[in-house]
């Protein structure tokens, strides 16, 4: 069945008026075929959803080519979470975490530790990288910090997960201002504040099930809001192959060798998809040539 309109689209939005924009993200489809192959607990599942739609509006925000990965490392039950989108909206992600810790609580989830956006373009040689330690009551809480310490724009996250969907909204108050804003700052102020106020009472049902153009109007709280038409997200993983392939020569003909000489094959499974790729001798020596010689023994 396919997801009704409005899902598996990010959505953005702007005040006439204002300086104020905003972005909501609602997936579902894409959110069930990326844990197609992958049991998570229940708050792992819901805090790799919120990390997914947190990359989704990352994204958005930006005009590039290329990738954003959002990955969060912490002494806390989920040791690593990696959330990937592209800048048409294709997404994949993992986290790796110890069960016997995992709690519902956020700051049991992350513990102390960072979180680390790279946005690597196709037009830049030298990927962008922002990172900010693991503070807040939340993930959004941490992705209002990066946008504080790494854009220095004032902007307000919303992020939601069940086992149903994921989503989350973004607003921020842009530098600039339109005629009206400039002639009444004050007034400006108001409307960002009202903004900023209404999209912090928003639950998680509001995120995840409310229609796009009733959420936007809700919270923007004024008329003169414009939403634009919906960019498609999908799940798709990148590995290949050949990249896979390039991972093994990375490691080295040695140890690839000796996995080859004790399980007749190589085997790598990727952790986004799950999908295995199998190598076997002549794979291994097409990738590195044919095995070196034993060196002759010396004669005493």
């Amino acid at each position: 069945m396919s997801a009704p309109p409005g899902t598996d689209q990010v959505r953005r939005f702007l005040l006439e008026e204002f300086p104020v924009r905003g972005q909501l993200v609602q997936l579902e489809s894409s959110w069930a075929a990326l844990r197609e192959h992958a049991r998570y607990p229940e708050p792992v599942r819901d805090l790799l959803g919120q990390a997914v739609a947190a990359a989704v509006l990352l994204a958005s925000t930006l005009k590039f080519e290329g990738g954003l990965t959002l990955q969060m490392q912490g002494s806390g039950a989920v040791r690593l979470l990696v959330a990937q989108c592209t800048h048409d909206f294709r997404i994949r992600a993992v986290a790796h975490y110890d069960e016997a810790r995992v709690a519902a609580d956020f700051a049991m989830l992350a513990g102390a530790g960072r979180i680390t956006v790279t946005v690597e373009s196709l037009e830049r040689g030298a990927p962008y990288q922002g990172i900010v330690p693991l503070e807040g009551a939340s993930f959004a809480e941490c992705i209002d910090g990066y946008f504080a310490t790494s854009e220095q724009l004032p902007t307000h996250v919303r992020l939601a997960a069940d086992a149903t969907r994921a989503g989350g909204l973004l607003v921020q108050k842009l530098p600039g201002s339109s005629a009206q804003a400039a002639a009444d700052p004050e007034a400006a102020a108001k409307v960002w504040a009202r903004v900023h106020g209404h999209a912090a009472t928003l639950d998680a049902r509001d995120l995840l099930y409310a229609p796009a153009e009733t959420l936007v109007r809700s919270s923007a709280t004024v008329d003169d809001v414009r939403l634009f038409a919906g960019s498609p997200v999908k799940f798709e993983c990148r590995c290949t192959r050949d990249r896979v392939l390039s991972v093994l020569r990375a490691l080295g003909e040695d140890e690839v060798r000796d996995v080859l000489v004790e399980q007749g094959a190589v085997t790598v499974t990727c952790e986004f998809c799950h999908r295995p790729y199998v190598f076997d001798a002549i794979d291994v020596t097409q990738a590195f040539g044919p095995p070196s010689a034993p060196a002759p023994k010396r004669l005493n």
